[in-house]
């Protein structure tokens, strides 16, 4: 049975404990009640909660945020390395200085509000995050947190219901054909690559990771089945994006010039480099892609500021501009659904709107204007 009585802390003032058993039968107390009411109202509170199944054990909430990641992270093994690795350096650097040594009792709704703040405009010497890293601290705290409700540790997640700063998508730039073709040209050994990636839309890893074994040229077919992601130094090969093979067609010009360059290659060496080593992504500041950028630009002052990653925009432009079928678009990019195509390029569908108001005018001149000659006929 449960019991309250009254004793002095070290200042001499009275407060009441009360005296249960938790559901396994143990007994256990809790301290530090004002008056004896406060400490009724707990009790039978806590009665409740076990005959509902809701108790929680007050001990369990005492243990760290930083105990609980070192599970959570362990428990990830179905993420790719190039996924896990931006989790891990989050947590070291954003997450665990501010909660690594906090008691899950301790977290209030409040509290990591300010911390979301403080991530956002930047304190005490350090700059202010973009959205992207600050939603994805967040997230960390948020997933520990939701695995500490359901290991009933906690009531509810203090880390939801927060408000979070927008992403801000940056603007993207797409290339025209001739664009493309001065940039291929100024970019030496590495001009086929260039041409490959923006009329085929892969991703640097899905290019780099291709076999000779993976060109079906006599079909004009290229099969994406791999991936090889840098990661901290260290190429992890591993598979697409979305964990699926795609076929991507390849146009006639690409063709010729994947047949010279993997002619005196075996079927499994890697059609782009040397055919034995991933090739890895040029340094954004000095490598030959952005020597290649400026020199095109140099010539052509409306050549936009790209990057490697928007030659796969490119590609997407480019086939929206032959008036290609969403699905096929959707299908070439590896993306997970049409709608997931249509939203990221809503910006190349701008010519749609024109035929939709052309259209428009077209149905209802025929139908006013039929009308109107019919009633002057009568």
């Amino acid at each position: 049975m449960a019991s309250i009585s009254a004793y002095r802390n070290t200042r001499g003032e009275t407060r009441y404990r009360v005296r249960f058993r938790k559901p396994d039968r143990t007994q256990t107390d809790k301290r530090g009640f004002r008056t004896k009411r406060a400490a009724e109202q707990w009790l039978a509170e806590n009665e409740v909660a076990k005959a509902r199944g809701e108790y929680l054990d007050p001990s369990d909430s005492r243990i760290t945020v930083g105990q609980l990641a070192v599970v959570w992270l362990a428990n990830r093994p179905h993420l790719k390395p190039s996924s896990l690795r931006p989790l891990e350096i989050a947590w070291r650097l954003h997450v665990e200085p501010f909660w690594g040594r906090v008691p899950l009792s301790a977290i209030r709704h409040s509290d990591v509000q300010g911390w979301i703040t403080r991530l956002s405009v930047g304190d005490e010497g350090r700059r202010a995050l973009g959205a992207t890293s600050v939603i994805r601290a967040h997230g960390i705290l948020a997933s520990i947190l939701d695995g500490a409700v359901k290991d009933r540790r906690i009531h509810s997640n203090p880390a939801r219901g927060l408000r979070l700063p927008r992403k801000v998508p940056k603007p993207r730039a797409y290339l025209t054909h001739q664009q493309v073709e001065a940039l291929a040209d100024e970019s030496g050994q590495h001009g086929l690559l260039v041409r490959f990636l923006a009329y085929t839309g892969l991703r640097w890893g899905e290019a780099t990771a291709l076999r000779v074994e993976d060109l079906d040229l006599l079909r004009r077919r290229v099969l994406v089945r791999s991936n090889a992601v840098d990661v901290g130094g260290v190429i992890y090969p591993g598979t697409p994006k979305s964990h699926e093979t795609r076929t991507v067609p390849i146009a006639r010009f690409l063709v010729t010039e994947l047949e010279a360059a993997s002619r005196d290659r075996s079927r499994s060496d890697l059609v782009f480099g040397n055919g034995r080593d991933y090739l890895r992504q040029p340094d954004s500041r000095r490598g030959w892609f952005k020597a290649a950028r400026a020199r095109a630009a140099a010539a052509d002052p409306a050549f936009p500021v790209v990057t490697l990653h928007d030659l796969r925009h490119t590609a997407a432009s480019l086939s929206v501009a032959t008036g290609a079928n969403v699905k096929v678009i959707q299908r070439m990019l590896g993306h997970a659904s049409a709608a997931m195509t249509l939203d990221t390029y809503a910006d190349l569908f701008d010519a749609d709107l024109d035929v939709v108001a052309d259209a428009l005018d077209q149905a209802r001149s025929t139908v006013v204007v039929g009308e109107m000659w019919a009633e002057a006929s009568a």
